[in-house]
Parts: C-alpha cells; structure tokens; sequence
C-alpha cells in the first residue's frame, strides 16, 4: 500500500455520485464534508446508491455552529443527513465555534464519542496553545488536528505540528498543493520540480511526500481521476532528509515574502478605499456648493 495507514489515538481507524464513484472506485475511501458544506445530504444518498458496507468508507464530518446549532442537535442532524448511526471522526471545525471557551465545547464533544455517534473526536484549524487548553481539562484527546499545511506556512505551523507529535494527535494536511495551485512562481519552484525530475514524479506528488514525511495525513480531492490516482502514487515516493530540509528552507524565504506582499496588499486596499472616499467627499461637497450658489442666483 503506497500510503501507510495512520491510527487515530482512539483506535478508530460535497460531491455529485459520479465523482463518490470515481474516488472509491480509485482507491479514496476516506470521505470529508462539514456541516459548512450544506452537502451532508447528498454524501448519504451517494453512498446508499453505491451499495457500499458502512464498514468500507471513513466518515469525518464537523461541528460549524451552523444557524446557531448546538452540537447535540448538529451531530444528530448530520447523522440524518449522511444516513448513518456513527460517523468515524467528527471535529470542530474552527476553534472561534469554542464558546463560551474551549473546555466546555470539548465537553460537549466527548459526550459525542461517548454516546457512540462518532467513533473519534477532533479538531479543525487549531494552534498549540488552543490544544494545550483542551488538553487541561480532556477526558478524550482530540484524535486528529485537520490544519493548512504547506511549505509556505510550514514555519508558523511548526509548534502545532511538535505539540501534536508529542500528545500522539494526527494532523491532517488541507491546501498541501498550495504552492502550485495558490502561489506560483515562488522559490519552492525550482527545489520541487529539481526533487520531481530525480525520482520520476509531479511537482504534486513531492508536495505530498513532504507532507508524508512531516507525519501527517492527506486531505485533498479532484474531480480527475487521472489526479486522483496520481495523488495515490505520490505515496510511493520518498524524500531523503535533505530534500525535506531544502524544501523547509526555501518555504520559509516564500513565507516572508508572501506575508510581505499580503500586507502590501491589504495596504493598497486600505490606501484605494481612502482615496475613493475623499473623493466622494470631495464630489458631494462640490455639489452642495453648487446647489447654494444656484439658490443665491435665484434669489437674485
């Protein structure tokens, strides 16, 4: 098997039907929708007319506080939509949704696994120190911390990563082709295609290996299957230390400089925004000089 199988610390180990098909069919078998994603449904009427054992498919879906719901009421309401008695793993999709704080919504959470509704129970988009705060009062540690990963963030992920490593929680690893997809023409470029040359494979396929290499697991989708299977493969490679290290390195020069123009953009924003203003300001008060001269020509 290409990609080694990772346990969760408990033990468990927004697609049309043609593509669920294509996906199972390529060998994807772990499926992951949200409350946010309004598509709860249509995954438990895909899986129903795929004829598949409940057995066969892993299930994560999470808590979004969507229309206000409690998590009670929101992990039922996904169960009816998904037409099953359990999900595999079900989290918290943002840590913003802990209130009033993170303790008590955790408590909330076990209450889930413990009532069997999800055989594990996580996170989603959680830094260190939000963990070392739900670790302090858990009963139940979080299976799974589902974050951004990619080499441009890499850096500032780093203390989740360790943290996460160190209480045996899995990451899972969303936006991992960030640099092809979202930031071309960075300096991870030339490493990645230098590393894909070598071994024989896509620039996508290093990305995924690096994330392979940093431990954590795989959250990614397509609606090609060609992509799809390749995704697959990229489990096959493996990366030596120094091609990790050099990919490390040169994400963290990306990262600066993409913080770097991020902030001159928001900047141009700001700039751009203040500018139209002072010249509605500008334009209305020409306007109502123009309107008492014409009042002081007609009393004239």
């Amino acid at each position: 098997m290409p990609w080694d199988l990772i346990p969760l610390n408990s033990g468990a180990g927004q697609w049309p039907i043609d593509q669920l098909t294509q996906a199972f069919d390529t060998g994807f078998y772990h499926i992951d929708t949200a409350q946010l994603y309004r598509n709860e449904a249509e995954v438990g009427i895909a899986i129903g007319q795929l004829g598949l054992e409940r057995s066969d498919v892993f299930i994560t879906t999470k808590f979004s506080g969507l229309n206000g719901l409690d998590i009670p009421t929101s992990i039922r309401n996904s169960l009816e939509y998904l037409n099953t008695s359990y999900v595999d793993l079900y989290l918290i999709h943002n840590p913003d949704l802990a209130v009033p704080d993170i303790p008590t919504v955790w408590a909330q959470m076990e209450k889930v696994q413990e009532a069997g509704l999800a055989r594990s129970i996580g996170v989603s988009n959680f830094n260190e120190k939000q963990l070392e705060i739900l670790l302090s009062s858990a009963k139940i540690k979080p299976a799974a911390n589902q974050i951004y990963l990619h080499p441009y963030n890499h850096q500032q992920q780093s203390p989740t990563l360790e943290y996460a490593a160190k209480y045996d929680i899995v990451i899972e690893a969303y936006g991992a082709l960030t640099p092809v997809t979202g930031e071309p023409g960075g300096p991870v470029d030339a490493p990645l295609n230098e590393i894909a040359t070598r071994l024989g494979a896509t620039a996508d396929q290093v990305l995924l290996a690096w994330i392979k290499a940093k431990g954590a697991a795989v959250v990614i989708t397509s609606s090609k299957k060609a992509r799809l299977l390749s995704y697959l493969s990229a489990g096959d490679f493996e990366l030596s230390a120094e091609d990790v290290k050099t990919i490390d390195t040169v994400g963290a020069i990306g990262e600066k400089g993409i913080t770097v123009r991020h902030g001159l953009r928001k900047l141009g924003v700001g700039v751009l925004f203040g500018i139209l203003i002072l010249v509605a300001c500008s334009y209305f008060k020409g306007r109502n000089k123009r309107s008492n001269v014409a009042k002081v020509l007609e009393r004239i």
